[in-house]
Order: structure tokens, then C-alpha cells, then sequence
């Protein structure tokens, strides 16, 4: 589909302030914006959650609206004729995309096989860039379309090993499609039992928006199964069981799903693989797509972990886990969340991991060779007292890591991560922003945090190494080329 005239997005508060554009997306057409905001401009003004995939602008594209705040954000198998312009943006993930120029950077901007990566070097201020030449290891987002026969059907893209650039520059990639036949289509109002008893039936699932409450976990088996999601459909329990589990098989496609914290607390949201996980998936891995989770925000929530994968070789590529620091139910006590991410998996690879606001550990990674390609993580906002935000197990206790790599751990890289603080209360700080053992192959590149209003402060970036980044008495920004 091509659509001449605008696509946007306009920021949602005052001053052109763009930090609560949650929840949107773009994908699979292409966009002529003549009637953008001038220049054959397109405005992207967007923060978390918002996937811009397999799009291509016959233009120039804009991340923010005139120059207010942003703080994205995501492309994935994207091209842009012209000019990409950042500018205010915070932070940005771009994967196997490409443009004719890009300007623009702030804080910690990262391209994993993007031909035309812009030059420059972290952690220079204007020039703070992640670059790594070639994607190891991906599989494209499944989309719904039309084939040739005027039907609906699903397209699942085959895995990509060491690749850069788009996808479809030759026309349609290496795949296979799943007739919209094989699919039950969800909508609000079908029951667990029913969708399970899909799944068990070998059927894929397509969920159409809206809210599905479920009263049991779906179950998630058979080797090879789509669940995808269109219009962010939400999950939501209120009987304290989990929302997802899968099983220890191959191929596994998840994508689009929106899931929501219920009352009770049901220990987990999700789980990739049941728990020592053994078998491995090298060659056909369980992939994850802007699967995004809220506990609280929109209502009353809480659960110990939003997200834990198992399931050796699992790839995940874009989400957000976000214990909610505005809304409805958010509070200490109110929204309670330790953890957002918990990995035991090996060779589980993550591209864009935004993690936030969880009252622990924001990201505990517990399984050997482990690869993180940019990770954002603001710290919990609400911390009543620093007697109340202390880790028992840190090696310096004050507040918990927001990134944590168990101390067995051997192998483990990531490359652009950024930690930001926004204390409430004046004696709250953090002693360490990443905590890693010392060992050989645990390697990080471009580390960057920020202590943003006017309290507390973030003491050192990784174990001992960074200078502090406070908010009075010093510099409020602190960045680390690399550990060790």
C-alpha cells in the first residue's frame, strides 16, 4: 500500500513534549509526505513502544515535533529516501534500515546492520553513535497481507544470518505463508479455554484489537506457531495466573501483543520456555516482536516479573517493560513490581530492550552468552527511602543495578546502554547502574547515564568503573567507552 499526503505522529503533552507517545506504530506500506510539515517531511514525534517496520518513506522523516522532547525509539527493515532528522530524541535503535542521511544525536543512539550508520564516535557529545556493521541473527516480523489470489494470509519471514540493509530490496524475502485459513482470528469476548483449544488444534492466532480477559494461562506448544497481534491487542488477568507460556520446541513466532498486570499477582506475565529449559535452537529459534508489558497505569496491577525467558537461542526484537510512573494505580505499594526482565536462557539475543521503573533489578540475566544490542532503562521514580531501595546481594547496595549479570555468568556483551535516574525523593541514589562479573567475556560498549530533575544520583556506570552522574555538585551525565 502506498499513501501520498501525511502519516504523523504529534506530540501527545504541552511543549511540543512527545515523552508520553506510547503504544503506536507503522508498517508494511509506504508513505509520500506531501503534505507533512514541509520539506516532503514526515513527524515521528515518539517515545516507547512504537514500532516503524518494513516502511518505506519517499522523503525525509522527522523524530520529534519542534525540537520538543522525544524519547524513542525503533526502526526495524526501514528506508528513507532522503533525510532522517533525531534531533531532540533521547535515545533510538535503528536495525537493518536505511536512508540517504542521518543528523542528529543525544544521548545514546545505536545501528546494528545500517549501511549508511552516520560517522562519529561515543561517547562524543553530537556524535554519541553505536555501530555495529552486521545483524548475526534475525527474523524479520511476520505481516498480514493479500496474495496474489485476493486473499488473506501471513507472511513469515526465514531467519537472516550476518546481514545489513533491508529486507525486501529484491521484492519479497525468503519465507513461507501461512494462509489466513490456518489462523483462528481472536476477538474481545473469546475465552483461554477456547484459544487453547486452537493452539492445541495446530492452529495460528491472529488477535484483533481490543481487551481479552483471560482465566488461564495460554498455552503456547507446537513447533513452528504464529500468535500475532494487530492494533496492540491487550491481554490482562485479574485471577493471578500468567498470561503466556511457551514450550521448548522450535520456531516459535510471537509478535504484537500487549500485556497488561491484573490485580492478583500472577508471579509472571510471560514465559519463554519452562524452567531449565534444555534443548537448543540454533537453526529454527523462538523470536519475539514488539511484545510490550504495563503493570499499572491503567488501572491497579502488580507482578513479580513481567518477563522470563528460558528457552535457549531465543531472539527477541523490540519490547518495552514499563512498571508505570503516571496513571491510574501507580505507587510504591500500589503498582509493586521487582523485576522486568529475567533471562536463564543461553545465547539468547535482544534487540531494543526498554526496561523501566521496576523496584529491583530492572534486568536480571542469569544465562551464559547473552548479546544486548541498546538497552534504555529509566530507574524507579518513587523509591520512599533509601532503606526501602537497597539490595541485600549488590556488591555496593545502595538501590539495585538496573542492568545485573549474575556473577556465574562467563560470556555476555551488549553494546549502547543508557541508565537515567529521576528520583523523587532527595536522599535516594543509586551506587551502580550496571553491575557485571569480572570475568574475560563479559564485555559492554558506549554506557551512558543521566540524572535528570534535581535529586539523587547514579555513583558509577559499571561495577566500579565511570564517574558519578549527579544532579547537584556535579555533572549530571557520565559515559563509559567501554568494560573493562
Amino acid at each position: 500500500m502506498h499513501v501520498i499526503g501525511d502519516l504523523r505522529s504529534t506530540a501527545l503533552l504541552d511543549n511540543d513534549n512527545a515523552t508520553t507517545n506510547f503504544w503506536r506504530g507503522a508498517e508494511n506500506f509506504s508513505v509520500t509526505p506531501t503534505l507533512g510539515i514541509g520539506d516532503n517531511t514526515m513527524q515521528w514525534a515518539v517515545s516507547q513502544a512504537i514500532p516503524f517496520r518494513r516502511m518505506h518513506v519517499r522523503g525525509n522523516m522527522r523524530l520529534n515535533q519542534k525540537q520538543g522532547w522525544a524519547s524513542g525509539g525503533w526502526f526495524a527493515d526501514v528506508r528513507v529516501d532522503g533525510r532522517v532528522d533525531s534531533a531532540t530524541q533521547q535515545q533510538w535503535i535503528s536495525r537493518n534500515s536505511e536512508w540517504g542521511s542521518w543528523t542528529g544525536s543525544n544521548w545514546n543512539m545505536v545501528f546494528v546492520g545500517v549501511p549508511q550508520a552516520p560517522a562519529g564516535e561515543f561517547p562524543t557529545p553530537g556524535a554519541r553513535f553505536t555501530r555495529v556493521d552486521r545483524t548475526p541473527l534475525v527474523r524479520e516480523k511476520p505481516w498480514l497481507f493479500i496474495d496474489k489470489d485476493g486473499s488473506y494470509a501471513v507472511r513469515v519471514p526465514a531467519l537472516r544470518r550476518d546481514s545489513a540493509g533491508i529486507s525486501w530490496a529484491e521484492g519479497m524475502a525468503p519465507g513461507r505463508t501461512l494462509p489466513i485459513a490456518r489462523f483462528h482470528i481472536a476477538r474481545p469476548g473469546d475465552t483461554a479455554a477456547a484459544l487453547n483449544a486452537q493452539l492445541a488444534a495446530g492452529r495460528h492466532l491472529l488477535f484483533t484489537p481490543g481487551e481479552y480477559l483471560l482465566t488461564e494461562t495460554l498455552q503456547v506448544s507446537r513447533p513452528g506457531t504464529v500468535v500475532l497481534g494487530i492494533g496492540f491487542p491487550t491481554l490482562r488477568s485479574d485471577n493471578g495466573v500468567p498470561l503466556l507460556k511457551t514450550a521448548d520446541v522450535d520456531g516459535l513466532t510471537i509478535g504484537g501483543l500487549f500485556l497488561d498486570a491484573g490485580r492478583e499477582d500472577s508471579g509472571l506475565l510471560m514465559e519463554v520456555g519452562p524452567p531449565r529449559s534444555k534443548a537448543r535452537h540454533q537453526a529454527d529459534p523462538t523470536v519475539l516482536h514488539d511484545v510490550f508489558f504495563r503493570v499499572g497505569g491503567a488501572a491497579p496491577g502488580r507482578v513479580h516479573t513481567a518477563l522470563r525467558v528460558n528457552a535457549h537461542d531465543t531472539l527477541v526484537d523490540h519490547t518495552w517493560l514499563w512498571r508505570a510512573d503516571h496513571g491510574e494505580g501507580v505507587g510504591w505499594t500500589s503498582n509493586p513490581s521487582a523485576q522486568g526482565l529475567v533471562v536463564d536462557g543461553e545465547d539468547v539475543t535482544i534487540y531494543g530492550l526498554f526496561v523501566e521503573h521496576f523496584q529491583q533489578h530492572q534486568v536480571l540475566w542469569r544465562g551464559n552468552g547473552g548479546r544486548v544490542y541498546f538497552y534504555q532503562s529509566e530507574l524507579p521514580y518513587d523509591p520512599p527511602t533509601q532503606g526501602q531501595w537497597t539490595s541485600p546481594t549488590g556488591r555496593a547496595n545502595r538501590g539495585f543495578a538496573s542492568y545485573k549479570v549474575a556473577d556465574t555468568v562467563t560470556t555476555h556483551e551488549a553494546w549502547g546502554l543508557g541508565i537515567y535516574s529521576v528520583f523523587l525523593q532527595p536522599d535516594v541514589l543509586l551506587d551502580r547502574a550496571i553491575e557485571v562479573p569480572d570475568a574475560p567475556g563479559v564485555k559492554l560498549r558506549h554506557m551512558i547515564t543521566v540524572c535528570l530533575v534535581d535529586k539523587g544520583s547514579i555513583e558509577r556506570i559499571a561495577n566500579d568503573k565511570g564517574e558519578p552522574a549527579r544532579c547537584k555538585g556535579g555533572s549530571n551525565t557520565a559515559t563509559l567507552k567501554e568494560f573493562p
